[in-house]
């Protein structure tokens, strides 16, 4: 499990094409300390698997059913990316639970800059418009954010200047795609309720 914290900023520094997947070498000096074979590791709020780990470098197998969910296959060498552990037990809860599975991806429409913080427009799927609310919890390339208005195929988010400095929505401009993880507590509700509804009718 993953808060949606950022943990540093990360940079591609290798790609491999295996066929059906990809191998990516990635340079986190934070969240490489300590790494092993096996441990998560949230790429973009995408949780990869650590299969090697040397120095200040980790390198993920990421399927084809991965890349093809997120923005994972637009990667390349050079490529800024929000980095996280998973949240150790009994630690601060700082953001909401991210799972780090990617419910689909969104487009930056439009960015509307203040004097100290930024609009962020992103494109919403119409089947995850329902999970989002305004004032509610959402992630955008595994960050931790509260949702400022809900459109039925858009939301808007407010970015501080830490948040802007410290994670690639510093870095994104209109028209560059972005991951999506909804709130989990959001599906399970639904899911319950559609359960309570199918029994009642029984």
């Amino acid at each position: 499990m993953f808060t949606g914290i950022v943990e540093e900023l990360g940079e591609v520094t290798a790609v491999e094409n295996l066929g059906d997947a990809s191998r990516f070498r990635l340079r986190g000096p934070v969240v490489t300390d300590g790494a092993k074979h096996g441990d998560s590791i949230a790429v973009n709020g995408v949780c990869l698997t650590v299969v090697e780990h040397e120095g200040d470098e980790f390198t993920a197998d990421v399927m084809a059913e991965t890349l093809n969910r997120s923005s994972l296959g637009a990667l390349a060498v050079g490529s800024r990316v929000n980095l996280e552990r998973p949240t150790a037990v009994g630690a601060r809860l700082g953001g909401h639970i991210v799972q780090g599975h990617v419910d689909g991806t969104g487009t930056v429409l439009e960015r509307r800059p203040s004097e100290n913080w930024e609009i962020v427009k992103v494109s919403l799927p119409a089947e995850l418009a329902r999970y989002v609310v305004e004032k509610g919890s959402v992630t955008v390339d595994g960050i931790s954010l509260t949702v400022v208005e809900a459109g039925p195929d858009h939301f808007t988010v407010s970015l501080i200047p830490t948040t802007l400095a410290l994670t690639t929505l510093g870095l994104k401009q209109p028209g560059d795609p972005v991951n999506l993880e909804v709130d989990i507590v959001a599906k399970y509700v639904e899911r319950l309720l559609a359960t309570t509804r199918q029994g009642a009718g029984k």
